[in-house]
């Protein structure tokens, strides 16, 4: 198996892409550690069974609280010796002009989409240098362009994509590898959120579904470690006639 013997740490695992990248690093050996703020929908995002007895941890926490996310660590590397994987997927979404724009909003993305994930990788960076490890945003196809309304919410992306090439500079010569990921349109919650809030039905068919995601992530972390992928953009086929 692809990550077999191998700790990974995936926050926002409770649903969406994050839940099926924990899964598919689960079915592929490696010991989980799921994040979330729900408790119970970590205990249900991997499937019961034996199978699965000592390979997968639950650590529910706010990583919007900056003592919430040190605790975390301390946790976490108080019971692995190792962590190999740090897939931050966590996000909050907002849409809506500017000039309506509630700050408290903007704080919320801020401290969810971009700090917490630099925090989190701040101090799992040690012992990630010492395992070789890799590190994998979801980032979002908006992280690399921006349209009207959901200047905020790229305006975050953005920011974690400069984080995430920065960050690579930095550690690729320790051995340790950066994936940015670039989803379009995903069939998740927050899709369910983003098309509601965009006055639109919610039809899943037409997009994206997180296992097609996540099973294009394990590919990208799977490949030699003498190459890396840095950058991963998915895209929904278009039908045909479409």
């Amino acid at each position: 198996m692809l990550f077999e013997n191998t700790v990974a740490v995936i926050t926002g695992s409770g649903s969406g892409i994050g839940k099926q990248i924990a899964n598919g690093l689960w079915r592929e050996g490696a010991t989980v550690c799921l994040v979330g703020r729900d408790r119970s929908r970590l205990e249900n995002a991997i499937p019961s069974g034996g199978d699965n007895l000592g390979r997968v941890c639950c650590y529910p926490a706010d990583i919007t609280q900056d003592d919430k996310v040190r605790d975390l660590v301390k946790r976490i590397q108080a019971e692995h010796e190792r962590i190999d994987v740090l897939v931050h997927s966590a996000g909050v979404y907002a849409y809506g002009e500017w000039e309506s724009l509630l700050l408290e909003e903007l704080d919320l993305m801020y401290r969810t989409n971009l700090r917490a994930p630099i925090l989190l990788t701040q101090a799992l960076l040690p012992v990630l240098r010492n395992c070789k490890g890799q590190v994998v945003f979801i980032n979002s196809s908006v992280g690399k362009t921006v349209r009207a309304k959901i200047g905020a919410y790229s305006a975050m992306k953005h920011g974690l994509r400069i984080f995430a090439d920065s960050l690579r500079e930095e550690v690729n010569s320790a051995g340790i590898r950066v994936i940015s990921v670039y989803p379009g349109r995903t069939a998740t919650p927050m899709q369910s959120l983003v098309c509601r809030l965009e006055g639109q039905e919610y039809t899943p068919e037409r997009f994206l579904k997180p296992e097609d995601v996540a099973d294009s992530v394990l590919c990208a972390m799977g490949i030699p470690r003498n190459a890396e992928v840095t950058d991963l953009h998915i895209r929904p086929m278009s039908k045909p006639g479409k």
